[in-house]
Formats: C-alpha cells, sequence, structure tokens
C-alpha cells in the first residue's frame, strides 16, 4: 500500500496517542509494544476496522482482564465509525464527544485515561500546587471506597495498599517441638543423651514445647463476570499474601477450578498476573460454584487442607447449581478445615438481603460472612482471621434468621 508520508506520519501520531492513553489506563504498554505496534499496522494495513482492531489487540493485551479496558479505549478513542476510512488523512479523533458515553467503571477509567472533561485550568485562574501526596482525608476516602467504583489512579493507589497489607493470624500447635527450660514435657531422647556426657551419672532433664505456627491459608476466588468488578483487586490481594506468608494457596474458579498458587509466588506482581490470565481459562465468564468446589473436595482438600487450615472463599454466591449438590460440597469444606470465611461484595448494599437460591444454600456451612469490596473490608478480614472477631457468631446467627 503506497502512503503519502505526512499521512502516515498522522497515523504514527495517532497510533502513539493511542498507546499513551492505554498505559495511563494502567495497561502495562512500553516504547516496544509501539514499536512492534506500527510495524504491525504497516504491514496489515488500515483497510478495516476489525482488522486495525485486532492487530492493535494482539499487540497491547496480554491478559484475559485487559481485554474489556483495550475494548473501551479503542472505542472512545477511534470513535468515528468512518475514521479508518480516512485515518490517512485525520489527525487526532475527536474525544470530547465520547466523554458522554463513559458510564460503567471501566468507560470511567477509560476517559480518565484520556483526559476527557473540563479539568484543564483556565489562564486567568492561579495555579496552587501542593507538594504533597494523598492527604489523610483523601486517604480515609479510598479506603472506603468500591473497587468497581476507582479510578485509574485510585486502583493504583489502592494496590499499592495491598502491597503493604499485613494481616495477622492467630497460631495453631503443631507436632513440632521446640528446646525450652519452662516446657511441660521432658525430651527422653535428649535427657538420655546428656547423662552419657555427665561424669557423675546424672540425669539432667531436657525439657521441651509444642511449637505454635500459623495455620495454612487457602483463597478460592471466584472470576466469573459477576466479580469482574473485584476478582482483579482480590487477586492482588492474593499476591500480596503469598509472597508475605508461607502455606497459602490460591485457586481461581468460574466454570472450572484452576490452581495459580505457583504464578502468584512471582514477586513482580505484573508478571504474576499474566501468568494467572494465561492459566486461567474461563475468568469473566460463567460460574458453577458447586461443581468447582466439589472438584476442590475432591482433589485438593486432603493436599491443602492439613494443620488446621483456614479457608477464604471469594465469590457473590451465584449460582443456580442444577444438580443440587452445592449444599453437600459446602458441607463437606466446611468439615475438611478449621474455619470457613465466606467473602461476599454483594454485602456492600446496605439493604442486601441473602434471597438467592445460592446465598440461602451456602450460608448455614461457613463460619463468618464479610464483604471484600473496598480496602477497609480487606483488612477488616484480619479479625476473622485471627479469630478475635466476637461478634461473628451474633452476625451469623442473624444472617441464618435472615435466609
Amino acid at each position: 500500500m503506497n502512503e503519502n508520508p505526512d499521512h502516515a506520519g498522522c497515523l504514527a501520531d495517532n497510533v502513539m496517542h493511542f498507546a499513551r492513553a492505554l498505559r495511563s489506563a494502567g495497561l502495562p504498554v512500553g516504547p516496544r509494544s509501539v514499536v512492534d505496534a506500527l510495524e504491525a499496522v504497516r504491514i496489515a494495513g488500515v483497510g478495516r476496522r476489525d482488522d486495525f482492531y485486532w492487530v492493535l489487540h494482539t499487540i497491547f493485551v496480554h491478559r484475559r482482564d485487559q481485554r474489556e479496558l483495550f475494548d473501551q479505549m479503542f472505542h472512545l478513542f477511534w470513535r468515528d465509525p468512518k475514521l479508518l476510512e480516512r485515518m490517512l488523512g485525520l489527525a487526532l479523533p475527536n474525544l470530547e464527544a465520547a466523554f458522554d458515553d463513559a458510564r460503567d467503571p471501566v468507560q470511567r477509567r477509560a476517559a480518565d485515561a484520556l483526559n476527557l472533561g473540563d479539568n484543564e485550568p483556565s489562564d486567568d485562574q492561579d495555579e496552587i500546587e501542593f507538594d504533597m501526596t494523598m492527604t489523610f482525608s483523601e486517604q480515609d476516602a479510598l479506603r472506603q471506597m468500591d473497587f468497581d467504583d476507582m479510578s485509574v489512579e485510585e486502583i493504583e493507589a489502592a494496590k499499592r495498599s495491598i502491597a503493604r497489607m499485613h494481616l495477622a493470624f492467630d497460631t495453631v500447635p503443631s507436632r513440632r517441638l521446640r528446646a525450652s527450660y519452662g516446657g511441660d514435657r521432658i525430651d527422653m531422647r535428649r535427657s538420655l543423651r546428656a547423662m552419657t556426657r555427665s561424669p557423675q551419672g546424672i540425669i539432667p532433664l531436657e525439657r521441651v514445647e509444642q511449637q505454635d505456627r500459623p495455620p495454612s491459608l487457602v483463597l478460592l476466588c471466584d472470576v466469573s463476570g459477576s466479580m469482574t468488578g473485584y476478582s482483579r483487586m482480590l487477586i492482588h490481594f492474593a499476591h500480596a499474601l503469598t509472597n508475605d506468608r508461607h502455606r497459602v494457596h490460591t485457586f481461581a474458579f468460574g466454570t472450572r477450578l484452576t490452581n495459580i498458587t505457583r504464578d502468584l509466588k512471582n514477586r513482580d506482581v505484573d508478571r504474576a498476573l499474566n501468568l494467572v490470565s494465561k492459566r486461567v481459562d474461563d475468568w469473566s465468564g460463567g460460574t458453577r460454584i458447586g461443581e468447582c468446589l466439589g472438584e476442590f473436595n475432591r482433589l485438593w482438600s486432603r493436599r491443602v487442607l492439613g494443620h488446621g487450615a483456614v479457608v477464604v472463599l471469594v465469590t457473590d454466591g451465584l449460582d443456580r447449581d442444577a444438580d443440587g449438590a452445592l449444599g453437600r460440597h459446602m458441607a463437606l469444606l466446611q468439615r475438611s478445615c478449621r474455619r470457613l470465611i465466606w467473602l461476599n461484595p454483594l454485602l456492600r448494599w446496605r439493604g442486601f438481603e441473602p434471597r438467592s437460591w445460592g446465598i440461602r444454600t451456602m450460608l448455614p456451612h461457613v463460619d463468618a460472612f464479610r464483604t471484600c469490596h473496598n480496602l477497609d473490608s480487606l483488612e477488616d478480614l484480619a479479625d476473622a482471621l485471627s479469630g478475635s472477631d466476637h461478634d461473628a457468631n451474633r452476625e451469623m446467627r442473624r444472617w441464618l434468621e435472615a435466609a
């Protein structure tokens, strides 16, 4: 395809502006990706809008959870349906008209990345700069903000807060013993060994005590379409936990169960999420909670639920359960662990009532029922994990009565 050099320059500028907008929206777009995109567009051409979309999609999208954001950004940036037919003669596309369509959170983040709106200071206004990071009130507001309502900058700030989280856990007795002068048990082997070294033949009593350690933690995270606004942040939370302590096992499920523990052990969070996205095939798809819990009980329960394990189940509970086995799988899961905690983002609604069949089926088999829609709710999880939540039983009775 013969191209006018001036028109080709306009095309390159447009692609670079689009890449910059994607990077502002949170996609990891580097200089190499921009060069690859320009080369791919040059080879494939821009004759059809769909071809151009998939050429850029192939270069810039690396994880399944990035698809929706890329799609919204593409349609906001290249809004004119005939733009690609006239692209070689156009400058930057008109972005002002796209702002009115940004309604849902993904579109809102796309609009934020494109710097739309009336936020530009006027020439007659004095610009005041503050050489400081987020103020206390802003931090407090961020902690209480719903993950699904966050802008691009707020999501990045929330990710940094999650990475700094350190949750306290209670301890459980283990089979291991350690030497202790005040121990309540006598270590006969060490005592007899010490007697052989004693010239008077006196038997010194060597004492030991039982060693306590934090229990294993198992996270079962729903990544179906109804959990799209929260699963990404909760996977970040699971990554922080995995790299903060030992014996953390994480599973993602939608229509099938996937063990992502090994992927989350990578300390680079972006690389870890890339590995998770490649491994999880049913991201933002349907939900089969009963089948996935049954698969976990059958294949993984004996491997990861030893040593007084605590299970954290993250799902909205919206499952029809065609075979009626959800209650049976939940009961078996509860019997297999020391404590079963259910995190449900639907609890963010003040008037929430457990009317869904799936929620009413699952509720009798959990030890704690909590929300997980913001930073505060994730930090409050520490009370449930440490066993210091004295109101949990009363809250559970209230939910069971409502169900």
